[in-house]
């Protein structure tokens, strides 16, 4: 193809903001998945949340209609109709047709605001086939509406009048910008209860019309029902511990919750209900100020001396805790637009005091409690002091190499520079020789599974440990499991499960990572466990076949597939990972050039613990309802009974 060297002025493209949005929708949505599209709800949704925040409101509704739109509705001071004095144009027509248009760029109309960059509504509007928008304020009914991405086709008018107030807003997402329309029930239940949670005593109501179902998400006490919920199948060690400012310039609730057989450390942070996946300074000065206050107590009542004060992670192992902190622009500060971090420098010491008097006080009184967290911090100590010496003696050859349960089936990687390498666990045998043969032997490591393992949600930490299945992966990966696991230590940098893609593959899977989220949880927070993604079609050309095919991994990629191979193409539908022969599933699925792989994340605490109490709970009608809304294999009643077990 001829270069061309020239790039001049001819070459500068000036999109206005509604063209900029649609031609680049991931720039704003992150992408045009299930994620992006259910953003959108959540763009219109922060409106109605900001309003309740700041005391203006105290109810959100949304609506999944019939024909695939979704109507969110508030009942706060209702979306500005007045005439822009700079523009000449209605206040919310500038709110949904400019780029950083909007209230929330000051304190002047929001004290505290999720969204500071006045985008939301603009870009809801750009990506929609119409938004039909509604306001009723100062006693009359205002009516607007756009079509084909934000075109203007019906200005601003006033259609009745009324006694309530607040915005309603209704849009279709464009078919032409999201593949799948289909908004999820269960993706939207989820984030409005987080949202409740967040903002005590505001009101989200969810329906759907397509199915005919509605819910309510109402909480008094806030992130106390919160970490109530979290923690709701653990074994707990007390009650639930709650404190709340809402009086000071920055408010602050905390709720806290230690679990006996619970060995993990799952601190979650919010600033004005946005989840700080990173952190920032108000989870150290939370993390800060539990470590102080327990100490001090434990020292005051003569239960350790001041030398041997307890480590934080000691405290926190088994602590499920909770800060949301809100406030205005000028003291949330975030690290980077994306608000992944806090990084407010003056919030560090305002919220560990907060923290410290408030837990020392609550130890104070409740005695009995604060000598029980004691004796369980100190256990803890000692177990991970213990855990310490025996890695420091297994180093140094002190002590005999254990004989292991290290799997004869296991092919080793033979590089030791562990961050590069990969561990598959691979279901059965037939494709674990393939992968073996297929594998790069320097960096990938090949573990066959003899059969399922256990459903480690429900069973007790010492059956687990006797299951030959999580025994041998525990001395494979070698960071150890539970309180005595070392992220560091870890002989792989990722772990991938990859499994058939059916319904035994599936609930494999699940137990993998519910044994992963029990036991070993840093390897899930730290982005080191994959799933692997098999193709499920080969496409190649009859008179061909050597030389002319590809793969698919879905049925609209297949219907692509066949356009391309052309007339006379034949279909291998992979039905497991043993029907590849070493060369097809190195290509697909183990070549890091060519294969795709999920990452396992923790993006919302509430999404997975309500998950895996579905899936690995005993609760039958829970899981069935579940699986045949998100599994679409036609295997449903096998895994329905295989699960159980």
């Amino acid at each position: 193809m001829p270069r061309n060297d020239s790039y001049n002025s001819s070459n500068i493209e000036v999109l206005s903001d509604m063209e900029g949005v649609r031609k680049r929708p991931g720039m704003y949505i992150g992408a045009t998945n299930a994620s992006g599209l259910h953003h959108l709800i959540w763009e219109i949704v922060d409106n109605g949340v900001d309003e309740a925040a700041n005391g203006f409101g105290s109810r959100v509704a949304v609506t999944l209609n019939k024909d695939g739109s979704c109507t969110v509705e508030d009942d706060g001071r209702g979306i500005p109709v007045d005439l822009h004095r700079e523009t000449g144009l209605p206040a919310i027509q500038i709110i949904f047709t400019r780029l950083h248009a909007g209230g929330k760029f000051s304190d002047k109309a929001y004290a505290t605001s999720a969204g500071l960059h006045g985008v939301g509504a603009t870009v809801v509007n750009a990506l929609s086939s119409f938004v039909d928008i509604q306001v009723f304020r100062d006693g009359n009914i205002y009516h607007i509406r756009f079509e084909n991405g934000g075109n203007l086709v019906t200005p601003l008018e006033v259609i009745g009048t009324t006694r309530k107030r607040g915005s309603l807003v209704t849009f279709m997402p464009d078919p032409a910008i999201f593949p799948n329309t289909n908004f999820k029930y269960e993706t939207v239940a989820n984030h409005l209860q987080e949202e409740a949670f967040l903002l005590r005593n505001v009101s989200f109501v969810l329906t759907d019309e397509r199915i005919k179902k509605s819910e309510t998400f109402h909480y008094e006490k806030g992130l106390a029902e919160y970490v109530g919920v979290l923690t709701e199948q653990k074994e707990a060690l007390g009650e639930v511990v709650h404190f709340v400012d809402d009086d000071s310039a920055v408010k602050i609730e905390v709720a806290m919750r230690w679990c006996a057989k619970d060995y993990n450390e799952n601190v979650y942070s919010y600033a004005n209900t946005i989840h700080t996946h990173d952190g920032g300074t108000h989870e150290t000065g939370l993390k800060t100020g539990i470590t102080k206050a327990v100490n001090d107590w434990a020292a005051q009542n003569g239960i350790i001396k001041e030398k041997d004060k307890l480590e934080g992670e000691d405290i926190r192992e088994g602590l499920t805790a909770i800060i949301s902190i809100k406030g205005s622009e000028s003291v949330i500060l975030y690290e980077s637009q994306t608000k992944q971090k806090l990084t407010s420098p003056d919030l560090l010491p305002i919220i560990t005091e907060f923290v410290y008097s408030n837990l020392l006080h609550y130890l104070a009184e409740h005695k009995e409690f604060a000598i029980d967290l004691v004796k369980k911090c100190m256990a803890a100590r000692s177990a991970r002091e213990s855990a310490r010496k025996a890695r420091e003696a297994a180093r140094s050859g002190k002590v005999k190499k254990i004989d292991a349960i290290i799997s004869d089936k296991l092919a080793s990687a033979q590089s030791k520079d562990y961050k590069n390498n990969e561990l598959f666990i691979v279901e059965g045998d037939s494709a674990g020789g393939s992968a073996k043969t297929g594998r790069d032997r320097l960096h990938q490591a090949i573990l066959p599974l003899r059969g399922k393992p256990l459903n480690t949600y429900s069973e007790t930490r010492e059956r687990m440990l006797k299951n030959q299945e999580f025994a041998t992966i525990i001395q494979t990966i070698g960071a150890g499991v539970g309180s005595d696991f070392n992220v560091e230590d870890s002989h792989y940098g990722k772990i991938i499960i990859m499994t058939d893609a059916d319904t035994d593959g599936a609930h494999i899977q699940i137990l993998l990572l519910t044994f992963f989220y029990n036991y070993m949880k840093p390897l899930i927070t730290h982005g080191m466990v994959y799933i692997a993604c098999p193709p499920l079609y080969r496409v190649y050309k009859k008179s061909d076949p050597s030389h002319k095919f590809l793969y698919a991994w879905d049925d609209e990629s297949l219907e692509e597939a066949k356009k391309k191979i052309g007339p006379g193409y034949g279909i291998n539908r992979y039905k497991g990972l043993g029907e590849m022969n070493a060369d097809q599933l190195a290509a697909t699925t183990m070549n890091k050039k060519t294969r795709q792989l999920l990452q396992v994340r923790i993006e919302d605490p509430l999404v997975v613990e309500k998950r895996i109490s579905v899936l690995m709970g005993n609760d039958a009608s829970q899981r069935r309802a579940w699986i045949e809304e998100n599994i679409k294999f036609n295997e449903i009643d096998k895994f329905l009974e295989e699960v159980k077990g």
